[in-house]
């Protein structure tokens, strides 16, 4: 058996402030980073071989919070996209003590275009509050401004899942995403075959946790919320 563990990131400052981030590069908040400890404690309960995670910061440093709680472990954070900080970033002499984090932005948060540090409450406001769920749950709904359906998130999320993932639990490795909620419900729609009409009303909470597990086949076996 192999289990992958999705984890969303800890409340960001514009999630307190109930905020469109997208795409933005926001802190987590003082909220969110008092409940590190207890999201921790239930991750690493398991064995965890592989960790992936997009750059954004709040993700990162999620990453950096929970495993401030695991004795001896701090991460080396390595790209996995093409650019110079894959290139000039590489490093393979791996420490016991490393946590080896791998990056995408595969794994970014839903581009929210024209919405993007907008106030949620205002955006109802303007366009209704009917308008502006489908921008933010639909599968094929897209922002205003350029921004991506989930449909578009799914298609970034989805071959990095079939590249990397797979590979890992077919090699019975615990894997653990740390990641924005867009880029986790392309996910959860992909594993458990969520409809596209249906995936409107999966919603994952801040810091919540979602542990799989898989047979040697990689079929699903079981479910879990942490």
């Amino acid at each position: 058996m192999a289990k992958l563990i999705l984890l969303r990131h800890l409340k960001s400052q514009w999630n307190l402030e109930n905020r469109f981030s997208g795409w933005v590069d926001v802190p987590l908040a003082k909220e969110g980073i008092k409940t590190a400890k207890l999201t921790s404690k239930k991750i690493f309960k398991n064995k965890i071989d592989k960790i992936y995670s997009s750059p954004l910061l709040r993700n990162q440093n999620t990453v950096i919070r929970i495993l401030d709680y695991v004795k001896r472990k701090y991460p080396i954070f390595i790209w996995l996209d093409e650019g110079r900080m894959k290139r000039w970033g590489n490093f393979k002499e791996l420490h016991k003590n490393y946590y080896p984090v791998y990056i995408s932005e595969d794994l970014n948060e839903r581009y929210y275009g024209s919405l993007q540090g907008r106030y949620k409450p205002a955006v109802i406001k303007k366009y209704g509050a009917e308008k502006a769920h489908l921008w933010r749950r639909a599968f094929n709904y897209d922002p205003p401004g350029g921004g991506e359906g989930l449909d578009e998130v799914y298609r970034r999320a989805i071959p990095f899942f079939r590249k990397y993932i797979k590979r890992d639990l077919r090699e019975k490795k615990n894997v653990l995403i740390v990641a924005s909620h867009n880029a986790l419900r392309a996910l959860i729609k992909h594993i458990e075959k969520i409809s596209d009409k249906d995936i409107i009303n999966l919603e994952v909470p801040f810091a919540g946790i979602v542990e799989y597990e898989f047979d040697k086949s990689l079929k699903l076996k079981s479910k879990k919320i942490l």
